[in-house]
């Protein structure tokens, strides 16, 4: 059981259920609790389905657009001619118009995915499909250690499904002072993240400007989406791992794990930190 009870207005992509348990020294009790919603979520290119992942049911035009341009299947949003969402008992389908020419190279290398909220890569057939290097970033903008210290430090307040249910990752957008302009939730955060990206495109964010914040370990995939969102810093709470370490090195991402508190482990690219 989580520490306090559910609130008695749910967030939207959550749920009430009974819960059983102790808390403490408390005795056994009944109670209401609050948990994320978990769907399937089919992202369809021209009338053809390429992926399905598990996601809470929210910002799903962001997650798809996000997806799609850091999983290289557009080079823009402009790329995208509609999207249309449909949900029904099953799950919900994200259906998206593609300029030819990304729909072609989509077909080139297209691959069966089955998603889940843990892990990235799932249903890749090949090794060389597996790791994909992102291109270089261009620019040299800095940033202050502490400016990123205030952006993970002001997440606390600003996850509503986290503090309902305890089951959902954060992606945030902070300019160079350190005050959040976007965040999303999901289950999955690699999810969270490409709806974050996906609402920076929508709202056409300068993302060069600024830094991503995400409350996870930072894997592979977190650090090349975050090249190709065009972000020159990700930060996360928790570790990074040695793939993520050297697609960012390659790439020219500043790498930082472990930022709690006024704490920060920069593991490549330390030049863009402002230490003082």
């Amino acid at each position: 059981m989580k520490p306090k009870d559910a609130p008695l207005t749910l967030p939207a992509g959550t749920r009430r259920v009974q819960v059983e348990g102790a808390r403490g020294s408390d005795s056994h009790r009944r109670a209401d609790d609050c948990v994320a919603e978990e769907v399937p979520v089919a992202l369809e290119y021209n009338g053809i389905s390429h992926a399905v992942m598990l996601a809470t049911p929210l910002d799903l035009e962001d997650f798809a657009l996000g997806f799609s341009v850091t999983e290289e299947i557009i080079d823009s949003p402009s790329d995208v001619r509609d999207i249309e969402t449909v949900a029904d008992e099953r799950g919900v389908t994200v259906k998206l118009e593609i300029a030819s020419s990304c729909f072609a190279r989509l077909k080139d290398r297209r691959r069966s995915l089955a998603g889940r909220t843990g892990c990235g890569l799932c249903g890749t057939e090949s090794l060389p499909e597996a790791v994909r290097w992102p291109k270089p970033l261009q620019g040299v903008v800095r940033f202050k250690a502490e400016a990123v210290s205030r952006a993970m430090q002001s997440l606390a307040g600003r996850q509503p499904l986290h503090e309902a249910t305890g089951a959902t990752h954060a992606a945030a957008f902070s300019d160079a002072s350190g005050q959040v302009m976007l965040l999303r939730e999901d289950v999955g955060r690699h999810n969270a993240l490409d709806k974050l990206v996906g609402a920076l495109l929508s709202a056409k964010v300068a993302t060069h400007e600024g830094f991503i914040v995400v409350t996870s370990r930072a894997s592979y995939e977190m650090a090349g989406k975050t090249v190709r969102a065009g972000a020159s810093v990700l930060a996360a709470v928790s570790g990074v791992t040695g793939l993520a370490i050297d697609v960012a090195d390659a790439s020219g991402l500043t790498l930082i794990g472990f930022a709690r508190g006024h704490d920060l482990s920069v593991y490549t690219h330390a030049q863009r930190i402002i230490w003082d």
